[in-house]
């Protein structure tokens, strides 16, 4: 939404493929049947059914799972329990937009960079004109404190201001003073997705957009909505653009080493004193900037696609900025058939899209019914970002059947939602979205701006809409399943491990050919290793849960009457 490696750990125990057994659904607790998942039981209902204990479940798994079980009604051994709970993914989360304005702050400080105490910006020096050097602002309490609430949600209170104006605001104030700190930026998310125990990121990042932008300024500005979709303006735009992409190119990759070299660097990877982000892996999305004049905006997702195909690291495209701006709802229908357009040049490129980020109320009801929908039947999205309002689609039940068929995952941002458009709990589509099947992943969106990290956003989940551990677990694996890794899955089916690896049991050393196939596999080697973290995890929290060291049978007790 915003604008803006690691060895295979293994262990000898063995772990059965009962727990493989989740993977691939959102309705991950419901046995399979040949009709949609029954809806989940509200968390008071739930709670109410008789659930093993601990000391009488059988396996690790099901014992961590019948202790979160219990653990559920309390927010803070909740946050502790998913704190260390294995993440597979976060594949929604933009670079800028995911770091805390305090490190922004401070790294404006540390250049020299500038305070504006009015306007509550960042700016790059000198500090004329009535700036503060963003040192003294460090130094000045108050105003630090309102420099941080104006560059994030922090104490926001809807009002005149909307969640969803301040949110979107904060990037043009802000993004001077972040611009020149990639890598820092990148240890900064490498080293929060470890806390959480997160193995993978797709980070969105605009890397040489705005000069792939400049190579269509020629071909004008034309109003949203006026620009014939067909193929003839695309060969046109293509033919005039094309030529001078390679140079754009060859920027973008030597700006990704300089950012990855500098990100190394802070996190010290490769030494005694490597911090846990050396272990998270990294990829980015293309992020092409929607609310653009329709040749600029192609010309960025051709660049994007081009740049996917010269450079590994970059692994899929994504449209962002407002959906409801008045240019990406004009465009919307152009830019879905421009991308189908260039996915048939470059059918092995992956595209995730933003669609269906809005609501009643911030936009007519007509510009509800049909941008997800293009987004998986027009421009062929593999993933869908948020997702919201698609019971507004027409047609919203086939649609739903087509993506759950059709295994279109998609990123759940549960606090974006609330924060930019007050959706929430029971108005928020996840539900639907497992009851038709449709395979989910809870992500981050811009944790920084949202002050959150993934554990809260799994902590949420749980709690909102009572989500048991096996649904957390295959929220978890759906991360890896559907991230946009090269090469095979370890799964050939849920449950069922890719046939090199059929006699092996995650968790445990692999033959010689799973070993061979995992190493030809760099999505399949991250799966197998959450695999060995589930199968850790689950061993400690069980043994700790027999010890009691979660505190079982230590609830409340009644406080002896006080003497008269």
């Amino acid at each position: 939404m915003g604008l803006g490696a690691f060895g295979t750990r293994l262990t000898g125990t063995r772990l059965t493929l009962a727990a493989a057994s989740l993977l691939l659904t959102a309705c991950a607790a419901t046995p399979p049947t040949a009709t949609p998942p029954t809806p989940p039981a509200p968390a008071v209902q739930e709670a109410q059914l008789p659930v093993a204990k601990p000391y009488e479940a059988k396996t690790p798994e099901a014992k961590t799972a019948a202790l979160f079980h219990d653990l559920r009604a309390d927010p803070v051994r909740l946050a502790m329990f998913l704190r260390r709970m294995p993440k597979g993914a976060d594949l929604h989360n933009h670079l800028t937009g995911g770091i805390y304005a305090e490190n922004m702050v401070a790294w404006a400080a540390a250049s020299g960079g500038c305070a504006d105490p009015k306007a509550l910006v960042l700016k790059p020096a000198p500090c004329t004109g009535g700036l503060v050097s963003a040192a003294d602002a460090r130094r000045d309490v108050g105003l630090y404190n309102r420099l941080i609430n104006s560059l994030s949600m922090r104490n926001h209170e809807r009002g005149a201001d909307s969640g969803h104006d301040h949110f979107f605001d904060t990037f043009s104030k802000f993004e001077p003073a972040v611009k020149s700190h990639v890598g820092d930026m990148l240890a900064e998310a490498a080293n929060r997705a470890a806390a959480s125990h997160v193995l993978y990121l797709e980070l969105m990042w605009s890397n040489g957009m705005p000069k792939a932008a400049a190579l269509a300024a020629p071909l004008g500005t034309p109003a949203p909505g006026t620009v014939a979709g067909d193929t003839a303006t695309f060969d046109a735009w293509r033919t005039a653009i094309e030529p001078d992409l390679r140079a754009v190119i060859d920027t973008a990759k030597a700006d990704t080493d300089a950012a990855e070299a500098r990100m190394r660097q802070v996190l010290r990877c490769g030494t005694a004193d490597a911090q846990p982000g050396c272990a998270v892996q990294i990829r980015y999305l293309a992020q092409v900037i929607r609310v653009l004049p329709a040749p600029q905006v192609f010309a960025q997702s051709l660049y994007g696609y081009a740049l996917t195909a010269a450079d590994p690291r970059f692994v899929g495209v994504n449209l962002v900025a407002p959906e409801d701006n008045p240019v990406a709802l004009g465009d919307y229908g152009l830019h879905m058939r421009a991308l189908r357009y260039l996915g048939a040049r470059n059918p092995a490129a992956n595209l995730s899209l933003h669609a269906g980020e809005l609501a009643l109320g911030l936009v007519p009801p007509e510009d509800l019914r049909d941008h997800i929908r293009l987004a998986v039947e027009v421009a062929g999205a593999k993933r869908i970002g948020h997702g919201v309002d698609i019971g507004q689609e027409t047609g919203a039940q086939q649609l739903l059947r087509t993506m759950a068929d059709r295994g279109v995952l998609v990123e759940i941002n549960l606090t974006s939602n609330d924060v930019i458009l007050g959706v929430k709990d029971r108005d928020h589509p996840i539900t639907t979205y497992r009851a038709f099947g449709v395979p989910l992943a809870l992500s981050t969106d811009d944790e920084g701006v949202s002050r959150i990290d993934l554990t809260h956003e799994y902590g949420r989940a749980a709690e909102t809409y009572g989500l048991d551990y096996a649904t957390l677990k295959a929220f978890s694996r759906n991360g890896l399943e559907h991230a946009f890794l090269p090469g095979a899955s370890i799964w050939a089916a849920p449950g069922q491990l890719a046939p090199d690896c059929a006699v092996d049991q995650p968790g445990t050393a692999p033959s010689a050919a799973c070993q061979s196939f995992l190493d030809r596999s760099p999505k399949a080697a991250l799966q197998w290793r959450l695999e060995a973290d589930f199968h850790d995890f689950e061993a400690a929290v069980a043994a700790e849960a027999e010890t009691g060291l979660w505190g079982q049978g230590h609830g409340p007790k009644t406080t002896a009457k006080s003497p008269d």
